[in-house]
């Protein structure tokens, strides 16, 4: 058993002037960044190596963390994106066969403020009854009202843009599949009989099972920066686009929204996720806007308009599309249960669609994988 690392205390400020006090995890110093909460029982190595997470201070509502470790085939990045993490325990002992190290030393190793021994609960009610709000974590030896200012005057995210710097800075071609197409919810390898065509994916921070799931759907999959245009995006010749999932405010990521402004005027199937989707929305020139609180966690309820079939869901965002602001040329195709708040858009005449929530899981269940499927098959009607 590894040893148990040395007590040193940390606290936790936020921006309405609370205080709490616990112990430090990973690495010391003091980090500041938008305070959200998630949900999930499980999930946390995906939850830290998100893009989405970038500028953000995580605090894990399931009690105990990191009793399964870290390892290399659960990263959805190269690193951790999180501004700082917030646990009521944090495991010293990794138990599980495909752990490489413990969950403290990969925060250690990445950089990443941690803080344990804290009333998760109680930060959790706080968020949802106020409202996401700027906190800082800090094991320095600072005044509480030094860091309660500190926090105050940290960046909102209103109007940031994280997306266009955290993804790729050189286009490159992704060919890793995935395991989840044994789900049997993802077109055959075979459903192409020729070549298999090629889908686009801009990279506004996305995350690898996605890849992972389009190569397993049959496409070969070439990323490219988030300030790629469209005429370099068609000069490709792609037989469909696809637009990820990613950080901050969807409105600030004006390149991106014009990019995408310009592909719907074309007959390209196109299928979003997160950020996707609220960059399709404002590329239809529907408005988006804050969430009190969003949505984060793996067991969202999501009804499929079209059939009311319900499915549950991994979120992770703090923004939605508002679907009063929406054209007519496009509708609302899912909608959250828990807030009723737009899940889901779609074209109604061309093959174009995206959703709020991460249909690729990692972490979460495998009910929506049917949409690769459905974005297999309008390619496929295409090619």
């Amino acid at each position: 058993m590894p040893p148990t690392p040395a007590y040193r205390p940390a606290r936790i400020a936020f921006a309405d002037g609370t205080v709490l006090r616990g112990r430090a995890v990973g690495a010391l110093g003091t980090t500041a960044g938008e305070a959200v909460f998630n949900t999930g029982m499980t999930g946390y190595q995906e939850v830290l190596t998100d893009p989405s997470y970038r500028g953000q201070i995580v605090t894990m509502t399931y009690p105990e963390i990191g009793n399964t470790g870290i390892n290399p085939e659960d990263m959805e990045s190269e690193k951790s994106h999180v501004a700082g993490f917030v646990m009521r325990a944090c495991c010293p002992l990794a138990s599980n066969f495909r752990a490489r190290e413990s969950l403290d030393a990969f925060l250690k190793r990445q950089g990443v403020v941690g803080i344990d021994e804290v009333d998760t609960r109680a930060i959790t009610r706080k968020l949802r009854i106020s409202g996401a709000q700027n906190a800082i974590i800090s094991s320095d030896d600072v005044s509480d009202a030094d860091l309660v200012s500190r926090a105050k005057a940290h960046p909102s995210m209103d109007g940031l843009d994280l997306a266009t710097d955290v993804g790729t800075k050189t286009a490159y071609d992704w060919s890793e599949a995935s395991a989840a197409a044994t789900f049997g919810s993802l077109p055959a390898k075979g459903a192409f009989p020729n070549n298999a065509p090629l889908v686009v994916a801009i990279d506004f921070g996305i995350k690898r099972n996605i890849l992972r799931l389009l190569v397993s759907s049959g496409f070969r999959v070439h990323v490219v920066p988030a300030g790629t245009s469209a005429a370099d995006i068609i000069a490709l010749k792609p037989d469909g686009v696809f637009l990820s999932n990613g950080p901050g405010d969807p409105a600030a990521v004006t390149a991106g929204v014009a990019t995408v402004k310009a592909l719907v005027q074309t007959d390209l199937p196109i299928f979003g996720i997160c950020l996707g989707h609220q960059i399709l929305g404002l590329a239809y020139g529907a408005r988006t806007y804050k969430l009190k609180f969003g949505h984060r966690g793996a067991n969202h309820p999501i009804k499929r308009m079209k059939d009311g079939a319900v499915e549950i869901a991994s979120h992770n965002h703090g923004f939605a599309v508002d679907p009063a602001s929406l054209p007519s040329y496009a509708r609302v195709s899912h909608v959250n249960l828990n807030d009723d708040t737009c899940a889901g858009i779609e074209h109604v005449s061309k093959p174009q669609f995206s959703v709020q929530y991460h249909p690729e899981a990692g972490p979460g269940p495998a009910d929506p994988l049917y949409l690769f499927k459905q974005f297999a098959d309008q390619v496929a009607a295409r090619v």
